[in-house]
């Protein structure tokens, strides 16, 4: 029978309030046993690593219960009880993903690109179009970054609001029923001391996000006690400043005991209510919650708590009193409660061995098939690998392909039809296994940045010559009049246009809901991007200067970079982040830091147009297509002239194309952004000593160069100079990397490659600052010059 466990229902007889105490104490039993029987799997070696929600079941269970279709989790990994009560996952799938089976029909969260109790619902079909989020409960991917899960909550409530608000955007019913939807978020107490949960705290106060935020309160953060950790060693009462009065914004704040079931299905649906219907952000501190494991598999919760609190943590462990509470109540009697214990765990083991089985089968048949194959090959060189994989009692697909690939290597001097067959089949398991653990760093969907049609700029005789911030201008106003779910924020962006000018004027025209100020609060900006763009809409999210990008990086390398990896392109979020920098000077305006961004960022991409004509053909492609980017800005190319293309909200520049911008024979040289200036005005003077270079614009560095024009044009003068002006050994050590290897730039040189880049430090204020620390002309100049000399010193003698 089917029994409704929502308490919104007006009558329901004792028996059905009876049948929905013991389906939920039901529940607790079972997600209690899956905790327990997971631990064992790790302790006994079938799984590597193991996290779980011992202790957290009863207030999970009453959180569920006001968790509505069409409504968000952005949640951490303690939260197994929640997404069985919720239906985002069971236990099947959890223990999947425990044993870390790559197959996404098993591991529906992340095909075992995560560890256990990292949840995550599919929003994409097998297409990349997004599935209809309303009759769904949704949750974005998990992280583990310690309070990353708060950033997104605000994109993913801030839509809510701006789906209620914006009648334009009704036509997209497919992410919204009139911004009724809430985002329910749960961080650990000790993560409440994060930055970014302040900041986000503070932010979803001043834009009043219908979110109900849960800290599931157990005493510790691993080993450390709340007296170290908090403020009056309470949260809540650490937070008391927020609490919202009167008209004002703010939160509204509850406290309420973990194992005090009826007490926590009240709370819960009095800050479901006023989060849905008020658009007021809700704060719910569960206190006295137990861990009874620990932390996780890695430790032991002994070493650190005192007997007293040992026992104490037996006596209010959240299932035994709500077993308790039952048994006082008279809901059910003690022998029913046995039968009901012994059922769900009988359940549990069911669940937990067709997982295993599934996920052994996965690894039988390859390891059959390279067992087969090896037998066929008679030569003694394969009886230690064969007789291995032969000997296997718990096989993973490491210890096949290990001896495989032994045995290949033991095989190189032979020849036999027999190791043809091997070597086609390992080649054939490189492509499935690519499949398995390395694909989706890109959704790659049709939409693709990387697919969209090149259209050209156009100009006409009557084209205008403006500054280059005029061209920006243009470009993000026919954007926006184009497509109503473009929006863009960040510091100063709205009233006064952003520091630069590229939206001036533009929230006249489009409004505050589509263009308007945040608080100086990256990590919140760039979660927000993430958040409305998992929702539909097309954010473009700006930090002031790529320096500040820096502040966001958790956010943006651990969360959105990811993010389509480790759903195995089940989620995407086409934000794009706004910044600029290069060659301002000072030390914090100033950096250059692509190092940070290649290393940090690998799954979006990373755009270095020269001019803001370049930017504005990027903008138009990311706005059409469907995946994350940052684009950097040169900062002091906003009021250099540029003509005003005709089709200026239309023309598109590919992304991961270089351009060939000065044809010459001698040495070629890229650069990117601001350094390509320096190049070109270093070029005419070389001319004069009879050295021509053949300039490329690497406009992307991530993808970079897709075409490999610098191969072809390294064939033709055999010399490379990569120029940029971030840190030695950064962008240009990667740009060296892609030429000699991937491009097989190697073959080509008649002498040593070399790269020009800041010094090992940032550039210090002023001019004189900046012409000693960066790639000046002089030293692009002097640097070909010197190459040119180890090539023909005759003709170019030292000139030191």
């Amino acid at each position: 029978m089917n029994i409704n466990n929502d308490f919104e229902t007006a009558k329901i007889s004792f028996n059905d309030f009876r049948e929905i105490i013991l389906n939920d104490y039901r529940l607790a039993v079972e997600s209690r046993f899956v905790s327990l029987l997971g631990r064992k799997e790790v302790l006994t070696g079938k799984a590597k690593f193991g996290i779980f929600g011992d202790g957290k079941e009863i207030a999970q269970i009453a959180l569920a219960k006001v968790f509505q279709q069409g409504d968000w989790r952005s949640g951490y990994y303690r939260d197994q009880t929640f997404a069985f009560a919720s239906g985002i996952s069971n236990i099947y799938h959890f223990f999947s993903q425990l044993y870390a089976n790559p197959d996404l029909a098993a591991d529906t969260s992340s095909a075992g690109r995560q560890m256990n109790c990292h949840f995550s619902t599919q929003l994409l079909d097998g297409f990349g179009n997004w599935v209809d989020q309303t009759v769904n409960k949704n949750s974005a991917s998990d992280i583990s970054t310690t309070g990353g899960q708060m950033s997104r909550v605000m994109g993913l409530g801030l839509a809510s609001k701006l789906y209620r608000a914006n009648d334009n955007l009704d036509y997209l019913r497919y992410f919204s029923k009139k911004g009724n939807e809430v985002v329910f978020c749960t961080i650990g107490n000790a993560a409440t001391s994060e930055g970014v949960f302040w900041e986000t705290v503070n932010a979803a106060a001043v834009k009043q996000i219908p979110v109900v935020i849960s800290i599931w309160d157990d005493g510790y953060g691993i080993s450390v006690p709340n007296e170290l950790q908090t403020a009056k060693a309470d949260i809540s009462a650490a937070l008391r400043g927020f609490q919202r009065e009167g008209e004002g914004n703010g939160i509204e704040i509850f406290k309420v005991r973990g194992w005090d079931y009826p007490a926590l299905c009240e709370v819960y649906e009095k800050a479901a209510r006023i989060a849905r219907e008020q658009h007021v952000p809700c704060l719910v501190h569960v206190t006295e919650i137990t861990q009874p494991q620990g932390h996780s598999t890695s430790g032991s919760h002994e070493r650190y708590k005192s007997k007293d609190r040992l026992v104490w943590e037996g006596e209010y462990d959240c299932n035994q009193k709500m077993r308790n509470w039952i048994l006082e109540s008279g809901i059910a009697p003690e022998e029913q409660l046995l039968e009901l214990e012994r059922e769900a765990k009988d359940v549990v083991r069911q669940e937990q061995r067709r997982a295993w089985a599934d996920y052994h089968k996965t690894i039988q048949k390859d390891l059959d098939e390279a067992i087969l194959l090896l037998s066929k090959i008679d030569y003694s060189l394969v009886e230690i690998p064969l007789r291995t994989l032969q000997s296997l009692a718990e096989p993973s697909l490491k210890e096949v392909y290990s001896n495989v690939r032994r045995a290949i290597r033991d095989l190189r001097a032979v020849e036999s039809p027999e190791k043809s067959q091997l070597l086609a089949w390992y080649k054939d398991k490189q492509t499935e296994n690519h499949d398995r653990y390395n694909d989706k760093l890109f959704t790659d969907t049709p939409d693709s940045p990387l697919r969209m049609a090149e259209v050209p700029a156009q100009y006409t005789q009557d084209s205008p010559v403006v500054d280059g911030r005029e061209v920006l201008n243009a470009c993000f106003d026919a954007n926006f009049t184009r497509d109503e779910r473009i929006l863009a924020f960040g510091e100063d962006v709205g009233k006064i246009g952003d520091v630069n000018q590229g939206f001036a004027g533009l929230q006249e025209k489009f409004g505050e809901l589509r263009i308007f100020d945040t608080g100086i609060r990256e990590s919140a900006i760039i979660g927000k991007g993430v958040g409305l763009a998992l929702r539909g809409l097309r954010p473009i999210a700006e930090i002031q200067y790529l320096d500040y990008l820096i502040y966001a990086m958790p956010v943006l390398s651990d969360d959105l970079a990811s993010l389509s990896y480790r759903t195995k392109g089940t989620q995407k979020s086409p934000v794009i982040i706004r910044t600029r920098g290069h060659r301002l000077e000072g030390i914090w305006h100033s950096g250059s830091p692509m190092t940070v961004l290649l290393g940090g960022l690998r799954g979006l991409h990373i755009c270095v147009p020269r001019n803001m004509t370049q930017a504005a053909g990027m903008y138009n492609t990311l706005l059409r297509s469907d995946e994350p980017a940052v684009v950097v800005e040169c900062l002091n190319g906003y009021r250099l002239k540029e003509k005003m293309p005709a089709n200026v909200g239309e023309f598109t520049v590919p992304l991961g194309v270089a351009e060939l911008i000065r044809e010459g024979k001698d040495i070629t040289v890229v650069s990117y952004g601001a350094t390509l200036r320096v190049v070109q005005e270093a070029a005419i003077e070389l001319e004069k000593l009879g050295i021509s270079l053949e300039i490329i614009d690497a406009q992307c560095l991530q993808p970079f160069d897709s075409t490999h024009i610098c191969a072809a044009s390294l064939s033709k003068t055999n010399k490379l100079l990569v120029v940029d002006e971030d840190m030695p050994g950064g962008a240009s050590a990667f740009i060296l990397q892609e030429i000699m290897e991937k491009q097989q730039g190697y073959y080509m040189l008649d002498g040593q490659p070399r790269t020009l880049s800041a010094k090992p430090h940032r550039p210090p204020y002023g001019s004189d600052g900046d012409y000693f620390t960066k790639p000046s002309v002089d030293d692009v100049i002097e640097l070909a010059y010197e190459m040119m000399s180890e090539y023909n010193n005759q003709e170019y003698p030292n000139l030191f």
